[in-house]
C-alpha cells in the first residue's frame, strides 16, 4: 500500500432502499441503506448511531429486530448483531428484492418468486430455512405486507398487477386478487381490520377490503409517476401519506375521500419510503435524494412543516476544500448545494443556506430548484476574516457575477460581486486575497476585476494594454491567485499566457509563456511556486519570482481533473480521468507513489495536517477520505527516494471505516481516535536506526515522569488528616466462624496464647530469611541486559504508574545490612548492578532522555546508600556518570548556543 489509504466515506445519508423503523423502549431508530452498509439513526434528532460493516455488493431489501438487522445483497441475506455479522443465509439463486419481520421468522423473496422462511432465534445452530415456497411463473412478485390479525398469511403484489394471499405455515395459495392491471409498487396494512392501500405504477392509489374483495376508495395522483411510498395516520386523524416517483408528497383525508394537501417540493427525487409514528403527528420520509425528513402536522390549518432533517448531495460534487484546520470540508456539488462536511462529527455537516429559498419558491409557484444559485465551478475562502465579515466566495456555472458567502452564519452573503466589462460573461475563475479583505474574478472573456469583500464595491480591473481588447488575457481566464504579502496578483490564460500583476497598481510586471491551452492552475503562496497543467496533460510548475519554469511532470494518459499543493509545499497531487492518483515530490523532481480507483476522481483537497485527503469521483455523491498512514503508524509506506512509477490498484473508501469480512475489528471515526485505540499494537514508533547524536524522549505525558520526582510530596498532600477512628462500642462476643459440625469455632487471629506468639514470630523470622524469588520486573531486565535489547524492558516501565515503579524499586532495596554477608549471596545487589547496566545503555543511546533522568534520580534517592557502601556498584556508578556528563555537556553547549543567538538577536537595534 502507498501513502494514503483508503478511511471511509462521508456525505451519505440514504440510497434507494425503504428504510425500517423499530421502537426500542422509548426510543425510536430508523435502519436505512447507503450503498454496501448500512446506518441506524435515532429519530429523536437523526444522529447517527450506529454504522454497519462494509458488504460485498449493494444492499436491496433491510429488516430489523431489536438488536438484529437484516441486510439483502446479491443472492444472500446478512444477519447482524448490531454491528458484527453472526450469520449469512444464501439459499436464494437470485437476486432478495423483499425482506419481511414476520413474528419470529424473516421472510425473503427474489426476482423468481423463490420465497424462502427463516428462523432467527437460534441462529447460530440453524442456518438452513424452515420453509421454501415456489411462487407462479407468470407472477414477478414486486412488494410483501402482513395484513393485520390476519394469522400465518402475508400479501404479495407482483409486477403484474395481480395479487395474491398465502397462508405461510400451510404453504398454500388462499386466494388470488384481479388486481388493477397496472404493475404495484407498495403495500400498507391500514388501521381498519382488513383493509390496506395499494399503490400502483399509474399513479393511483387503491384501499382494499381483502375480506369481501371489494374497492373501498381510489385516489389518483396530480403528477405523473408511480406511487413508491404509502403510510396511515394512527393517532385519530383519518390521513394517508402516500409519495410518487417525481417526489411529490400527498396527503389524503379518508373521511371525506379527498385530496387534503400535497408537498411539492418534498424530495428532490423519487419517494422510497414513508412511515408514520405511532399515535404521533409526524411523518417521516426518505428519497433517492440522499435525504430523510421528518414532517410535523401542527399548524392550525393541519399543512405540515419540515420538523427535522439529514441531507447530503443528491449529485456528485465538483469542488472540495478543507476548511478549518482541516475539521471541516466545503464541498459544492451539480445539486446547486453549498455544502459543509465535519469529519469527526456528522450532526455538525450541513447545507449552507441561500436565504429563504422554499418560502421564494412557494411565492412564485416555481420550484427550488430553479431558484437556487446555480453549480459552483470554483471558490476560495479565508479564514482570517470568518468573524467579520463574508469569507467565501463562488463562481457559478454560467453567470456573470459572484456571490459571497458568511460561513460563521452558513449562510449567503448580502453583497453580489458584478464585473463591469463591455461584454459580461460567465464568472470562471476566483480567489481571496491573504489578508481576507479582496477578492479577484477572472472572466470567460479575459478580464479581471478586484473587488473589497467588506463592501462588494469593484477597486478596478487588471488591463494588459497589448491586448486589442482592453483586458487582461486574449481569452478565458483559468485561474487567478494572489501571494501571500499582497503584492503580486498571478492569472493565467486558457491559451497559455501567465501573467503577474502588481496587486496594489494592478500593472502588468512580468508574463510567462506556457507553450500550450492552460486547463487547471494552482499557486502555493508560502513557496511561491505555480503549478499548471495543459492540454498536454503535462504538470508544469513555474517559479513566479525567478519567472521561470523549475520541474516538469509527465505520467497521466488522459485529462487531468484537478491539482493539490501539500501545506508545507513539498508536495504536488494530482488527479485524472484516466482514474489515477499521482503525488510528486517538488523537491526531488520525480513521482513518489500512484495509486488507481475504479472511479475517476473529480475533485482533491488534503488537509493542512497533510493526514487526510479528500476526494470527489464521477457518478458518487459522496466525499472520500484518504487516511495518511505514516502519520499515524510512525511507518513510511514509501521510501524518500522511491522513483513511485508502480501504480496500485485501490478500492474506494467505505461508508463505514470496518471491513464486512473482519467485524470484530472494531475502530472509531477518526483516524485520530484509532491510534489511541490501537496503542497497545503501537506504543510508540520503534525506528531501526537512531540519526546519530540525536536525543530523543519517550513522547510519555509530562505528568508521568515528573510524579516520580515528587513522589514524597504527592504521598504528604494524599495522606489522610486524621487516622480511621474506632467504633464508640466493640462487641462482646467473640467473632466465629461456622462449620458443617455446628460446633463454633473462634478466628484464630482472635485468640492468642503465648505459644501462638512465640510460632508467628519465628515464621516472620524465617520469612525474612527465604529465598529470594524473582518479579517480572527483574525478569524482563536480566533478559535484556543479556540480550543486549532493552526495547522491551524499556516500554514495560514505560507503562507502569509513578507509584507501581516506586514500588518495584523499593523492593530491591536491601534490609538486613549485615556486613558479614557476602556480595555474591546478596541478589539485591545483582538486580540493582543490571539496572546501573540498563541506565548506561540508555543513556549512551540518548533514548527516552527525560524519563530516564527522572528514573536514575528515584532510584538514587532509594538505593543512593548501598551503591556507596559496594565497591562493585562503585564502578558502575562512575560509568554511569561519565556517559551522562558527556552527553549533558552537548545538550548544555546546545542550549547555551541557543540562548545567546535569542539574546544576541533581541539586543540587535533593527
Amino acid at each position: 500500500m502507498g501513502i494514503f489509504e483508503p478511511f471511509r466515506a462521508i456525505g451519505y445519508i440514504t440510497t434507494g432502499v425503504p428504510f425500517t423503523v423499530q421502537r426500542l423502549g422509548t426510543e425510536t431508530f430508523v435502519t436505512v441503506s447507503v450503498g454496501k452498509a448500512w446506518q441506524i439513526y435515532d429519530c429523536a434528532k437523526l444522529t447517527l448511531v450506529l454504522v454497519g460493516p462494509q458488504l460485498p455488493k449493494k444492499i436491496r431489501a433491510l429488516a430489523c429486530y431489536r438488536d438484529y438487522t437484516f441486510a439483502a445483497y446479491g443472492n444472500s441475506i446478512g444477519v447482524f448483531k448490531r454491528a458484527h455479522q453472526v450469520a449469512t443465509w444464501s439459499r436464494h439463486t437470485e437476486k432478495v428484492n423483499s425482506l419481511l419481520l414476520f413474528g419470529e421468522h424473516i421472510i425473503s423473496i427474489d426476482v423468481k418468486g423463490n420465497l424462502f422462511i427463516w428462523e432467527y432465534k437460534g441462529i447460530e445452530k440453524n442456518l438452513a430455512p424452515v420453509g421454501h415456497i415456489l411462487l407462479e411463473e407468470k407472477f414477478s412478485p414486486s412488494c410483501i405486507v402482513h395484513p393485520d390479525t390476519y394469522l400465518n398469511k402475508v400479501l404479495i403484489g407482483s409486477h403484474e398487477g395481480s395479487v395474491q394471499l398465502w397462508n405461510i405455515s400451510t404453504k398454500k395459495k388462499l386466494y388470488e386478487f384481479k388486481g388493477w392491471n397496472s404493475s404495484i409498487h407498495c403495500f400498507v396494512s391500514s388501521p381498519a381490520l382488513d383493509v390496506v392501500a395499494v399503490g400502483c405504477a399509474d399513479g393511483k392509489v387503491h384501499l382494499h377490503n381483502l375480506r369481501y374483495d371489494e374497492e373501498v376508495v381510489t385516489f389518483t395522483h396530480s403528477t405523473r409517476g408511480a406511487v413508491t411510498a404509502l403510510s396511515f395516520r394512527t393517532d385519530g386523524q383519518p390521513l394517508l401519506a402516500s409519495g410518487g416517483s417525481s417526489g411529490v408528497l400527498s396527503i389524503w383525508n379518508l373521511e371525506k375521500r379527498r385530496l387534503q394537501m400535497v408537498i411539492r417540493e418534498a424530495h428532490d427525487s423519487s419517494i422510497i419510503s414513508l412511515h408514520y409514528f405511532a399515535n404521533e403527528p409526524v411523518l417521516m420520509s426518505s428519497a433517492a435524494d440522499n435525504s430523510i425528513k421528518m414532517w410535523i402536522f401542527d399548524t392550525t390549518d393541519g399543512d405540515p412543516r419540515l420538523l427535522r432533517f439529514r441531507s447530503g448531495h443528491s449529485a456528485p460534487p465538483l469542488c472540495v476544500r478543507f476548511y478549518g484546520n482541516g475539521r471541516h470540508i466545503l464541498s459544492a456539488g451539480q445539486d446547486r448545494a453549498f455544502r459543509l462536511f465535519s469529519i469527526i462529527q456528522d450532526q455538525q455537516s450541513r447545507e449552507l443556506s441561500q436565504r429563504h429559498v422554499s418560502k421564494r419558491a412557494k411565492k412564485l409557484k416555481v420550484k427550488e430548484e430553479e431558484i437556487k444559485l446555480k453549480p459552483v465551478i470554483a471558490f476560495d475562502f479565508a479564514e482570517i476574516r470568518e468573524r467579520d465579515w463574508c469569507n467565501v466566495v463562488t463562481c457559478h456555472m454560467d453567470t456573470p457575477r459572484a456571490y459571497v458567502w458568511r460561513l460563521q452564519n452558513f449562510v449567503l452573503g448580502e453583497h453580489i460581486l458584478t464585473p463591469s466589462p463591455e461584454n459580461p460573461t460567465p464568472v470562471k475563475s476566483c480567489c481571496i486575497s491573504a489578508c481576507g479583505n479582496f477578492a479577484v474574478l477572472g472572466m470567460e472573456v479575459g478580464w479581471i476585476e478586484r473587488f473589497n469583500l467588506q463592501s462588494g464595491i469593484s477597486r478596478g480591473g487588471y488591463v494588459d494594454i497589448s491586448e486589442a481588447r482592453s483586458c487582461a488575457h486574449d481569452g478565458e481566464v483559468v485561474g487567478v491567485a494572489c501571494d501571500a504579502t499582497n503584492s503580486l496578483m498571478i492569472s493565467a490564460g486558457y491559451h497559455g499566457d501567465i501573467k503577474v500583476w502588481d496587486f496594489k497598481g494592478r500593472e502588468l510586471r512580468s508574463r510567462l509563456e506556457v507553450g500550450c491551452p492552460v486547463v487547471k492552475f494552482v499557486y502555493h503562496r508560502t513557496n511561491g511556486l505555480l503549478a499548471t497543467v495543459a492540454e498536454d496533460m503535462i504538470l508544469r510548475l513555474f517559479d513566479v519570482v525567478a519567472l521561470r519554469m523549475v520541474r516538469k511532470f509527465e505520467g497521466h494518459t488522459d485529462r487531468v481533473t484537478d491539482l493539490c499543493f501539500s501545506e508545507d509545499g513539498k508536495w504536488l497531487l494530482s488527479s485524472s480521468m484516466d482514474g489515477s492518483l499521482r503525488i510528486w515530490d517538488v523537491i526531488f523532481a520525480r513521482q513518489i507513489d500512484a495509486m488507481h480507483v475504479d472511479v475517476s476522481i473529480t475533485a482533491l483537497s488534503l488537509s493542512p495536517n497533510m493526514d487526510i485527503l479528500a476526494t470527489s469521483h464521477v457518478d458518487q455523491n459522496g466525499v472520500y477520505l484518504w487516511v495518511n498512514q505514516a502519520m499515524f503508524s510512525g511507518v513510511s509506506h514509501v521510501h524518500p527516494y522511491a522513483s513511485g512509477k508502480e501504480v496500485v490498484s485501490v478500492q474506494l473508501p467505505a461508508v463505514s471505516s470496518k471491513e464486512g469480512s473482519e467485524p470484530e475489528n472494531e475502530e472509531s471515526d477518526h483516524p485520530h481516535e484509532r491510534q489511541s485505540q490501537n496503542k497497545d499494537a503501537v506504543s510508540s514508533p520503534h525506528f531501526s536506526h537512531q540519526i546519530p547524536d540525536l536525543v530523543t524522549l519517550s513522547m510519555l505525558p509530562k505528568s508521568q515522569w515528573q510524579s516520580l520526582i515528587n513522589l514524597d510530596i504527592i504521598k504528604v498532600r494524599n495522606k489522610p488528616i486524621e487516622p480511621p477512628k474506632k467504633p464508640e462500642k466493640a462487641p462482646f462476643f467473640l467473632p466465629s466462624v461456622p462449620s458443617f459440625s455446628g460446633e463454633i469455632l473462634f478466628k484464630p487471629s482472635d485468640v492468642n496464647t503465648e505459644e501462638d506468639k512465640d510460632t508467628r514470630g519465628d515464621e516472620a523470622a524465617r520469612s525474612m530469611r527465604k529465598p529470594y524469588l524473582p518479579s517480572p520486573f527483574l525478569e524482563l531486565l536480566q533478559s535484556a541486559v543479556e540480550m543486549k535489547n532493552f526495547s522491551s524492558f524499556t516500554d514495560y516501565i514505560k507503562g507502569l504508574s509513578p507509584s507501581s515503579l516506586d514500588m518495584e524499586l523499593r523492593m530491591l532495596q536491601i534490609i538486613d545490612d549485615d556486613d558479614l554477608q557476602e556480595p555474591e549471596q546478596r541478589p539485591e545487589l545483582h538486580s540493582i548492578e543490571l539496572l546501573l547496566d540498563y541506565f548506561i545503555h540508555e543513556i549512551s543511546c540518548r533514548n527516552n532522555f527525560e524519563f530516564i533522568q527522572a528514573v536514575i534520580r528515584l532510584f538514587l534517592k532509594i538505593h543512593g546508600e548501598t551503591v556507596r557502601r559496594q565497591s562493585t556498584l562503585q564502578n558502575k556508578a562512575k560509568k554511569l556518570l561519565e556517559a551522562q556528563s558527556s552527553v549533558w555537556q552537548r545538550i548544555d553547549r546546545m542550549f547555551q548556543s541557543s540562548r545567546c543567538m535569542v539574546t544576541f538577536l533581541s539586543n540587535t537595534p533593527f
